[in-house]
């Protein structure tokens, strides 16, 4: 760009701030729409950000090598017979217990995959449960598991014992968190252990004798009622199937891979292996995921949902340029004796073009920027509410100011060429 198109271009700028200035309320509601398109894209991809990477860090904390295989319903062949079709309309809507992973199942899959295999997390959860002090009562997760499962999530013991299955298989013996114990039971962590603690499952009383107790961490919650912590309450598996009328089989299990194990390909490894065992099974068969795939299902699903609302909210930006167009238009019939003194004076065309362009474009600017503040504002405001923290998505935001830019240019062309081409002796005798 040379000195002299520098200075043209810094003066067509000054005198578009000057046409602002000078009309400042007709120049806000000329950029309303494009304040309202713009702050509302900012505004919904900050909470989605902020919504995906809460959520992806949220569970990542269950750990990224974790797959978890499930009993899961076979899909229809489409090529399936008649009888076939018959059959599925009255085949059982839930699995029986024959369906189920077994422990044979476990042992086998251990034994081909030693080297990849960590751990086998199992868990059963026998209900939430009740804790009753006076008038006051609290929540509580009875949860059933394994020993892995105490090993996998690297639960650390304060004091007493972890739950062992084979010597407390049937036994109502329980694990609970430190906090639990200091808040709820009012009494020290360490003089909870062999303590009786007595709580109501589904309405139904029931003993347990404390062997341990666990250093409670965030990770732990599952979710906060009227304020208070709701912990988990671990108990033997067995005790928990009984408790919950379950049988000695599995509808799911975690299995936790090796450190070194590429866990996206173990995932296919691990669904054909259980899968195999369902062959004959006309019902059901067996599934693999992990964390991983369903962080990005879900965050997939979240940006298909941002883009739809964006798009809506991006009509307003259409509505907004037309606004744009038509005071430009405006504009130029206000100053068709300026434009005919101009190109009096020897104003090329270009020149002409190039004014009314940039005064366009700066509008839209100018919109945009508010509309930028407006939605990052707003963004900030709703995360808040929501309890995240706001992400504003830096590309977005440049995307905005160029669309702003390009509203500008599109919007602005046909009124500025029309003023280019004004006849320097008609435009000079317009009253």
């Amino acid at each position: 760009m040379t000195e002299r198109a520098a200075v043209n271009m810094l003066d067509n700028i000054l005198m578009a701030l000057q046409s602002l200035k000078a009309n400042k309320m007709r120049a806000l509601l000329t950029m309303l729409g494009i304040i309202i398109g713009i702050g509302s894209v900012i505004a919904i991809e900050t909470v989605g950000n902020s919504l995906s990477g809460s959520i992806t860090d949220s569970m990542s904390g269950f750990g990224a090598s974790d797959i978890t295989v499930s009993v899961t319903e076979k899909e229809d062949d489409d090529e399936n017979t008649s009888s076939d079709v018959r059959m599925r309309l009255f085949r059982p809507s839930s699995p029986d217990a024959s369906d189920l992973i077994t422990d044979d199942m476990l042992d086998d899959f251990r034994a081909a995959f030693s080297d990849k295999v960590r751990y086998i997390k199992i868990s059963e959860n026998a209900d939430s449960g009740t804790y009753q002090t006076g008038s006051d009562s609290t929540s509580l997760t009875v949860v059933g598991v394994n020993d892995e499962y105490i090993q996998a999530e690297e639960t650390v013991i304060l004091y007493g014992r972890s739950i062992s299955n084979s010597a407390d298989a049937d036994k109502k013996l329980c694990m609970i968190a430190d906090t639990f114990a200091e808040d709820y039971m009012a009494i020290s962590p360490v003089n909870a252990v062999g303590k009786e603690l007595s709580i109501k499952i589904n309405g139904t009383p029931h003993s347990f004798y404390i062997v341990g107790v666990y250093e409670y961490t965030e990770d732990e919650t599952l979710s906060a009622v009227a304020g208070e912590t709701v912990t988990d309450m671990y108990i033997p598996l067995s005790t928990a199937k009984t408790i919950s009328d379950g049988n000695d089989n599995y509808s799911s299990v975690t299995v936790v891979s090796a450190e070194g194990t590429d866990v996206t390909s173990f995932i296919d490894v691990a669904e054909e292996f259980f899968a195999s065992y369902y062959t004959l099974n006309d019902s059901w068969t067996a599934t693999a995921s992990s964390m991983e795939t369903l962080v990005s299902t879900l965050t997939e699903m979240l940006d298909t949902v941002s883009l739809a609302i964006s798009a809506i909210a991006a009509i307003s930006l259409l509505v907004g340029g037309i606004g744009v167009m038509n005071i430009m238009l405006v504009s130029v019939t206000e100053r068709t004796k300026e434009i005919g003194t101009r190109k009096a004076l020897g104003a090329p065309k270009n020149t002409i073009l190039m004014q009314f362009i940039i005064e366009a474009v700066v509008i839209c600017l100018v919109g945009g920027a508010l509309g930028i503040m407006l939605g990052t504002g707003l963004g900030a405001v709703a995360c808040s509410f929501m309890g995240y923290s706001a992400k504003a998505d830096v590309e977005s935001i440049i995307l905005v100011v160029g669309i702003s830019m390009a509203i500008g240019v599109f919007f602005g062309y046909y009124p500025a060429n029309k003023a280019s081409k004004l006849d320097p002796i008609e435009a000079l005798r317009y009253e």
